[in-house]
């Protein structure tokens, strides 16, 4: 407990003086960058502060390194000279500019150093574990699945930049490469990964910590990711109903005829 309120109150000071950055810049959307980033921050301070760092250990602090740092990046790479998300701008608009800029630490800052620490109860669940931290079939299943996640996750992210940098795409749909076989082949592959977290926990004797993984998957499923995108799409982008028709919306599988 003590571990986890220390990381609280770490994840609480970067996340204020991110929003203080985003009020002097006038852009919350730095707050997305920092995402990924921020479960890097949390699973190395859980493991740094161990008595003693086994073998499981080390393979998540490796494992959820590459994913949060290539994340962090990629966003930085996409967003950074393209000006605050159109989500925000839109709370702007609805809350008034003039207030928006302290009310964007509770609904958007803090919002997000809350569910940095909840989602991350898996990391939690491996590095408290009193287990041996030699590996068992589970922890291989769990690499498996994190290859296999991190695949499409970055996969998917990288097909879709080069695809939204070609001029010729605009109002085109993707739909070759991962994008064939799912909708959302980035948001299948986060979630994949965030479950070969919770099997590592599992393998390390922490059951309910897998709370984390099920508040990623709805969150990616039912709120933030596919929901909204698909709504924007459908309206966006004429071809995207045939789109739909065609491709299954989160486990890939081949395309319907």
């Amino acid at each position: 407990m003590n571990l986890f309120l220390h990381a609280s109150f770490l994840i609480w000071i970067l996340v204020t003086l991110l929003w203080i950055w985003s009020v002097l810049i006038k852009n919350v959307s730095i707050v997305d960058i920092f995402w990924g980033f921020g479960f890097v921050v949390v699973n190395t301070f859980y493991v740094f502060n161990l008595e003693s760092i086994n073998l499981r250990n080390l393979v998540l602090l490796i494992l959820v390194s590459i994913w949060g740092l290539r994340l962090t990046i990629y966003l930085a790479i996409r967003n950074i000279g393209k000006g605050e998300d159109y989500r925000y701008q839109q709370f702007r608009k609805e809350y008034g500019a003039k207030r928006y800029w302290w009310f964007s630490y509770f609904q958007v800052f803090l919002l997000q150093g809350a569910l940095i620490l909840i989602v991350s109860l898996p990391l939690l669940g491996v590095h408290l574990s009193a287990a041996s931290g030699d590996l068992i079939w589970l922890d291989y299943v769990a690499i498996l699945v994190w290859i296999i996640g991190f695949g499409f996750e970055a996969g998917g992210d990288y097909q879709l930049y080069k695809f939204n940098k070609n001029p010729n795409n605009r109002g085109k749909v993707l739909n070759s490469g991962f994008w064939k076989y799912t909708r959302h082949p980035n948001y299948f592959g986060d979630a994949a990964v965030w479950w070969s977290y919770a099997l590592l926990s599992i393998a390390a004797g922490g059951y309910w910590q897998i709370i984390g993984a099920v508040i990623m998957t709805l969150l990616i499923i039912k709120v933030s990711g596919v929901a909204l995108l698909e709504k924007t799409l459908n309206t966006t982008k004429p071809k995207y109903k045939d789109y739909i028709a065609r491709t299954n919306s989160f486990f890939p599988w081949f395309p319907k005829k």
